[in-house]
């Protein structure tokens, strides 16, 4: 169902009448709902891969490694989410053939997650239907893309993410 208005507009009004900030309660309220706006598109693009974008996030990242295997504590630190995710996406990845974990060959104490040919064919699959989409983004064009990226490049630095 769409709506006759635009719903965070309204509410963005509503705000200037009782409180300051009007600008960032727009901006941040638009925000979070694109993000759900994706995260429902990604989701349902890889869900017949029977994919979350967390896992396929960790697929891909395993795929860019040069031996196809990472420790757990770096794939979390790579991924930024926290230790007990990380072992929970490998552990389902896992389930599903997708990766394999094994014995770190240098640290007794670290275990590697390494992904399988089947989680590579997967990962190229999967990175097809999401290319094809546009990660849900085919609304931006190429210059509002970068101008997103760049735009949110600041808070990102701000928050300690690099």
């Amino acid at each position: 169902m769409t709506l006759p208005f635009d719903p965070i507009a309204e509410a963005a009004r509503q705000w200037g009448l009782r409180w300051d900030g009007v600008r960032a309660m727009h901006a941040v309220t638009s925000l979070m709902r694109v993000q759900q706006l994706v995260i429902g598109r990604l989701d349902a693009l890889l869900k017949p891969h029977g994919l979350t974008f967390a896992r396929y996030e960790a697929l891909v990242l395993l795929t860019f490694s040069s031996r196809g295997s990472l420790p757990l504590g770096k794939m979390g630190e790579r991924l930024q989410v926290h230790p007990t995710s990380v072992t929970s996406i490998v552990r389902r990845l896992e389930a599903s053939s997708l990766v394999v974990r094994r014995k770190h060959p240098d640290d007794a104490r670290a275990v590697l997650a390494e992904i399988t040919d089947e989680g590579r064919a997967l990962v190229e699959a999967a990175t097809r239907d999401l290319t094809a989409a546009d990660f849900g983004l085919g609304a931006l064009d190429d210059d509002q893309l970068a101008a997103v990226s760049n735009l949110l490049t600041p808070v990102r630095r701000a928050a300690g993410d690099f």
